[in-house]
């Protein structure tokens, strides 16, 4: 009995304890410095073209897949990106060479900037360059914003014919890395 009375005294002194913390004013200005800077990772584009499906007609070979890029019709993530990083990886086991560019189209399929990407012929062993970083910051990453459309024009060096026989892919893997401020 009386440790049961014991412990309801020291549970009243406890909470009587607790009732007389320190405190002092809270500051609700410091929401107005609140700033996150999330980064977000996304693929942007890929294709894996056979190249039985490359015409060899001696010029430029458009790939049909011209695709909407649409991210830019939400405000909320137009107006809070401040950077944009585009990474490229080309894998070419056909034996001819390439020039792959990329284009940037706006709604009226203007081209806003061509980004190519030279793509040395198969000679046997592994062929997958990763190309720089294209980075889009200021008055480039103002363009991209204008951007609607993404297509590519893949254009064949010359070499052996290729034919409906020919054997071998030409592949292109790409990353967004989007940097976000959000006040």
């Amino acid at each position: 009995m009386r440790s049961n009375s014991l412990n309801k005294i020291l549970s009243i002194l406890f909470s009587v304890f607790l009732l007389f913390s320190c405190s002092s004013d809270l500051n609700f200005d410091q929401v107005n410095d609140f700033k996150i800077e999330p980064v977000f990772v996304a693929n942007l584009a890929y294709f894996d073209i056979p190249a039985n499906k490359l015409v060899d007609d001696g010029g430029t070979n458009v790939y049909p897949d011209v695709r909407d890029f649409d991210i830019f019709k939400n405000s909320f993530f137009t107006d809070r990106l401040k950077r944009a990083d585009f990474d490229f990886e080309i894998e070419n086991n056909i034996n001819r060479a390439f020039v792959v560019n990329m284009l940037l189209l706006d709604a009226q399929n203007q081209v806003l900037q061509t980004i190519s990407f030279t793509v040395p012929a198969y000679k046997g062993t592994a062929n997958v360059i990763k190309y720089p970083t294209e980075v889009f910051e200021n008055a480039r990453l103002d363009l991209l914003k204008k951007t609607q459309k993404i297509g590519f024009v893949v254009i064949i060096a010359s070499g052996p014919p290729l034919n409906s026989q020919s054997e071998g892919n030409l592949k292109l893997r790409s990353s967004a890395t989007a940097y976000l401020v959000i006040e």
